[in-house]
């Protein structure tokens, strides 16, 4: 077969410029495709929502793919294990009440059993900013990475979602931005991010569900990002509140759309 290059460009620009254009107006955008933000997405689309997640890094999965200290195994507990379950990922006992998985199973299978529910992910799209309409959070601004790792006067373009979900980990970037720019107090006793705590597996993990939720019209913290936003403390290389906190907040939209 004889291939034509500028066919292989036009199919690709083509094809990428449309699904572009249909999600500039969603049910719910995610920013961060961690595991919280995939399993986020992949219930809500599960569920029949118009969902896009946002990416600025080339590779999905978030801080996952290293389990710890670049040793690809990740722990989860007994109740997280039914999430992998349903997504198929292989798991294994390790200890009463603590299962074993293969990170790179877990990132892959997750991300494709997403995709498939119907999430729509663009990957190299950083949020730079949030559009806010009567103190509301309706929508995410964004632009390519490229340009802001180079540091290009380049303006970005806007999209409109119901909902947004800030699953961008440790940063908790989107949440920052809200308090930085917005005037809107967050959800917080101060009104304003507590900052991440040192690590505690225990405490992190109790708390990471209950966080997982709405901190401004408009605006979610899911996963890492919430435990940021509350004061909480970070918990290593334990996965499995990130996973339950996808689908709490996933539900809790649900439930509003």
């Amino acid at each position: 077969m004889k291939l034509d290059e500028i066919k292989i460009s036009k199919a690709i620009i083509e094809a990428y410029h449309t699904k572009l254009i249909d999600a500039l107006d969603a049910d719910v955008a995610i920013a961060g495709a961690g595991p919280a933000g995939m399993v986020c997405g992949y219930y809500l689309a599960k569920a029949g929502k118009k969902v896009v997640l946002f990416e600025r890094k080339l590779s999905v999965g978030g801080g996952m793919w290293g389990g710890g200290i670049m040793f690809n195994e990740i722990v989860v507990q007994e109740e997280a294990k039914k999430v992998l379950d349903e997504f198929g990922v292989r798991n294994r006992e390790y200890a009463d009440g603590y299962y074993l998985a293969d990170s790179i199973d877990a990132v892959s299978t997750i991300c494709s059993q997403s995709v498939h529910a119907g999430l729509k992910i663009f990957n190299l799209l950083s949020v730079e900013d949030v559009l806010v309409r009567a103190r509301r959070i309706c929508g995410l601004v964004l632009n390519w990475t490229s340009v802001e790792m180079a540091g290009l006067h380049v303006d970005p373009i806007t999209m409109r979602a119901k909902f947004v979900v800030d699953a961008t980990g440790h940063p908790a970037e989107v949440a920052r931005v809200v308090e930085r720019k917005s005037g809107i107090r967050l959800n917080t006793k101060t009104g304003k991010m507590a900052g991440e705590r040192s690590m505690w597996a225990e405490a992190g993990e109790n708390v990471i569900v209950k966080n997982s939720r709405e901190i401004c019209p408009g605006l979610y913290a899911c996963g890492m990002c919430a435990n940021a936003v509350f004061g909480a403390p970070r918990m290593g290389p334990i996965f499995g509140g990130m996973l339950l906190a996808g689908k709490k907040v996933a539900r809790d939209l649900i439930r509003k759309l």
